[in-house]
C-alpha cells in the first residue's frame, strides 16, 4: 500500500492544485517512485489511498501499467490518518503480508533485507529505520534489543555529540494481517499513537530493522529543491526542464527546477529555484531561491498554517526559500 492522501502543506503553493505524492520530480511523479520500488521487489499490485486532489494521483499513476504494477485506489471521504487508511482498505489487505510506503520518499533501502528481518523475527510489523546523524527534524524512534519502544521528540544535536545518531523512522514498514486486530474500525487512527502502544501492551513484538542507502524524503519546498538538485548532480546536470518550456538564449538560469510550459524571458536570471507549472518570468526579473507558481492559481486563497508565506510580483506568486 502507498499512503499518498495527505494535503502536503508544508509544500504550498507546490500543492495548491495536487496532492504530495503528485509532484513531478525529474519527470516523473513522486508517487511514482514509490511504484517503482515497490515493483522492484515483486510487489505488483498496490493498493493507493486517495484524500486530497484524488485526480491528481490518479492522472500521475494511470492503471499503475507504464510502472510495473496493477493499482487500486481506495479514497476516503475524510482523511483517516495512516492506520485507518489501513481500516478503510482492509478488504484489499486482509490475509497477507503487508508492505506499507509513504507516497512522499524515493529510496532504494533494501526490501528484501528488511522481510528477512521480519519474517525471522516473527514480528506483528517491522519499522524500517535509518540513523539521523544531522539530526533533522524527524521524531526519534526509541528501541531496545530490535524492537521498537516508543517515539520521541525531535532530534537536538548537542543531546547526541560522542553518542550514536538517533534513529528516524523512513516510511516503510511490514504488516502482518493479525494487525487489524489493533486497528479501531471505521474511523481516524494514526499507527504511531493508536495502533503500536496497544499491541506491544498486548505482547506483540514490533521489530526495527536498520537500513542503509539512499532516502530521500519530501516534505518541505527546501527539501524538494535541495533533493532535486542532488539527484541531478549524480547525472552531472544542473538543470530539470519539463514539457513545452521555454527559455530565451539570453537568459541565466541554473541550479533550478522548471515545470511544464514555463517561459523564461531574456535577460532574466534563476538560481536555486523552481518554477511550477506555466509560470512565465519577464525581461530582467531575478529570481533566487524561491518558489514561483502563477498568482491566478492561489489568490485569493490563504496560505496554510505549516506554509511557507509569499508575495505577488506581478502575474506570480513568490515564496523565498531563505524564510
Amino acid at each position: 500500500m502507498i499512503l499518498s492522501a495527505g494535503y502536503g502543506t508544508r509544500l504550498w503553493p507546490l500543492t495548491e492544485d495536487r496532492t504530495k505524492a503528485a509532484i513531478p520530480i525529474l519527470g516523473k511523479p513522486l508517487v511514482g517512485y514509490v511504484a517503482e520500488y515497490l515493483a522492484g521487489y515483486g510487489c505488483d499490485e498496490i493498493v493507493v489511498n486517495l484524500h486530497y486532489r484524488p485526480e491528481s494521483v490518479r492522472a500521475a499513476l494511470g492503471d499503475g501499467g507504464k510502472f510495473g504494477v496493477k493499482l487500486h485506489y481506495v479514497e476516503e471521504p475524510e482523511i483517516l490518518g495512516t492506520s485507518g487508511a489501513l481500516d478503510n482498505a482492509r478488504e484489499l489487505l486482509e490475509g497477507e503480508t503487508i508492505v506499507v510506503v509513504n507516497g512522499k520518499i524515493i529510496t532504494d533501502i533494501d526490501l528484501n533485507s528488511a522481510l528477512q528481518t521480519h519474517r525471522r523475527t516473527a514480528a506483528i510489523a517491522t519499522l524500517v529505520l535509518l540513523p539521523n546523524p544531522e539530526c533533522q527534524s524527524f521524531t526519534v524512534v526509541e528501541t531496545a534489543d530490535g524492537c521498537l519502544k516508543g517515539f520521541g521528540s525531535m532530534p537536538i544535536q548537542a543531546e547526541y555529540v560522542g553518542r550514536e545518531a538517533p534513529l528516524m523512522f523512513t516510511g516503510v514498514q511490514i504488516l502482518e494481517p493479525r494487525i487489524f486486530e489493533y486497528i479501531p474500525r471505521g474511523g481516524f487512527s494514526h499507527s504511531t499513537t493508536d495502533v503500536y502502544p496497544q499491541a506491544i501492551a498486548q505482547g506483540e513484538r514490533i521489530t526495527t530493522h536498520l537500513a542503509s542507502g539512499k532516502w530521500y524524503e519530501l516534505s518541505t519546498p527546501q527539501r524538494y529543491l535541495d533533493i532535486s538538485l542532488a539527484m541531478l548532480g549524480e547525472k552531472g546536470e544542473h538543470l530539470a526542464i519539463g514539457s513545452g518550456c521555454v527559455i530565451s538564449k539570453a537568459a541565466d538560469v541554473s541550479q533550478s527546477v522548471l515545470w511544464d510550459g514555463v517561459v523564461i524571458e531574456p535577460h532574466a536570471r534563476i538560481r536555486r529555484s523552481v518554477l511550477g507549472d506555466r509560470v512565465r518570468i519577464p525581461s530582467g526579473e531575478v529570481i533566487e531561491e524561491a518558489v514561483v507558481v502563477r498568482n491566478s492559481l492561489v489568490h485569493g486563497k490563504s496560505s496554510p498554517s505549516k506554509a511557507l508565506k509569499g508575495v505577488v510580483r506581478g502575474d506570480n506568486f513568490v515564496v523565498s526559500l531563505s524564510q
